[in-house]
């Protein structure tokens, strides 16, 4: 396992240690666990990104019936 220093503002550093009381674990494990989750999501959000991105220039886009059904998940139509 690695070691290493982080500097937070004097806040994060506070709010941090409240959160580590309130669930009974160290400064230590709670920033090791923030890093994972970050380096996670990062990992995963690059992934997708990349994926798009290789299919945009196999030229595979959504027709315009895929993309107004999609659409049509989230957007009410005007009366």
């Amino acid at each position: 396992m690695t070691a290493f220093t982080v500097r937070l503002p004097d806040d994060t550093a506070n709010r941090l240690d409240q959160l580590a009381e309130k669930l009974d674990r160290s400064r230590s494990y709670m920033a090791a666990q923030a890093i994972e989750d970050f380096v996670a999501r990062q990992e995963w959000q690059l992934a997708e990104i990349e994926a798009g991105l290789a299919e945009a220039e196999r030229g595979e886009f959504a027709n315009d019936q895929e993309l107004a059904a999609v659409i049509g998940k989230y957007v009410k139509p005007a009366r």
